[in-house]
């Protein structure tokens, strides 16, 4: 991976990209590509050696070699089991999941176990808004979830009031993260454009390997973002990013609502916001979260985490190879045996309903193959 696709190197000063070029330049002379710590386990799979036609038979003089490239696109899923409280459902094997396009069942290619430590965006909304108790929520109870995170799994602290603004790349010292959230005291502005740091943020992730996520603490109220909400649910329905979404208002709207001290705008407002926010999750496969205590914290947290941490991996190569850019709807079963779905029991006997989080489709590549 280049030093411009990393993650740290977005919106970096001019002097400091000209000095990384420079290093990258000296870097190229000598053979050897730099890359961030973060990323450096991170390798692109190897690629598949030409395909070479030999010597016509009876001549003397072979044919001219040829490499030939064919694009055969990977449809990658990851899913996360859960019973109706939340508990994930480990265990399970490549024939549990039955993968539809659009109605079609795909042949499941490719399975991975959830054993990879989880790379984590804490997308905070830092602003004024909400008298400053969006942006102190989004601080603790960010800490919160550093506190549910292993050694070797890697976070990033992303703040955004009318911009976004990187403040930790990503690193696996959570005690760096740690620090920096205790030093943010006062917000600077009153704008909160969530959907531009979404968007952002997403962006800025497309590089980045294997399973990745984003946990949005934010209120969900969108002020002055150049892109709309069409924008961003148009953006995240096509992401292998799965978002969780953890409001930091509602304590403060039930608290206005008790006191008859909110409109019918501000209550639409806040009812909105988080439709919105439950959407994205949705077609993302994670799953949103809308406290009004404190104590609810730690076991929201602890859930997050949970889920992350038990993700199942899925590929197949579509079917429809048609380039077309339309929407494709993909829906997971999880199945026993005999292809119905699986049903499980507690220790009483108890049916256990099951519960399938995964991403809602993606877009199809458009225009003549490469």
């Amino acid at each position: 991976m280049s030093s411009e696709s990393s993650y740290l190197n977005w919106k970096r000063p001019g002097h400091l990209r000209a000095g990384l070029a420079g290093l990258l330049l000296v870097a190229l002379v000598a053979g050897v590509v730099p890359q961030p710590a973060a990323f450096a386990q991170q390798q692109k799979p190897a690629q598949q050696p030409p395909v070479s036609v030999p010597a016509t038979p009876g001549s003397d003089k072979p044919s001219d070699q040829f490499t030939l490239n064919i694009e055969v696109p990977l449809v990658t899923v990851d899913v996360v089991v859960a019973d109706e409280k939340g508990n994930p459902v480990t265990g399970l094997r490549r024939g549990n999941f039955r993968v539809t396009e659009d109605g079609v069942q795909q042949p499941v290619t490719n399975f991975a176990t959830p054993d990879a430590p989880i790379t984590c965006v804490m997308l905070i909304e830092f602003s004024k808004l909400g008298y400053g108790v969006f942006a102190n929520n989004a601080k603790y109870w960010g800490d919160a979830f550093l506190r549910q995170l292993k050694k070797d799994d890697y976070v990033a602290l992303v703040s955004f009031d009318m911009r976004t603004r990187i403040e930790v790349d990503f690193t696996q010292d959570k005690a760096a993260v740690d620090g920096y959230l205790l030093r943010m005291v006062f917000p600077g502005f009153s704008e909160s454009n969530l959907w531009d740091a979404i968007m952002d943020t997403l962006d800025n992730l497309k590089d980045v390997k294997g399973r990745k996520s984003i946990m949005v603490l934010a209120s969900g109220i969108d002020t002055f973002s150049k892109h709309t909400w069409d924008d961003c649910y148009k953006r995240v329905k096509d992401t292998d990013v799965t978002i969780f979404p953890i409001g930091v208002g509602a304590a403060l709207e039930n608290y206005l609502e008790a006191h008859r001290a909110i409109g019918a705008v501000g209550q639409l407002n806040f009812k909105m916001a988080q439709n919105q926010m439950t959407e994205i999750a949705r077609v993302t496969g994670g799953h949103a979260f809308f406290p009004i205590f404190d104590g609810e914290i730690p076991g929201i947290m602890r859930e997050v985490a949970a889920m992350l941490r038990t993700q199942y991996s899925l590929g197949y190569a579509p079917s429809n190879q048609a380039r077309d850019g339309k929407f494709r709807k993909i829906h997971v079963d999880v199945v026993g045996p005999d292809g119905q779905l699986l049903e499980l029991h507690d220790q009483k006997g108890k049916k256990v309903k099951l519960v399938v989080y995964n991403r809602q489709g993606y877009v199809a590549p458009k225009g003549p193959a490469s």
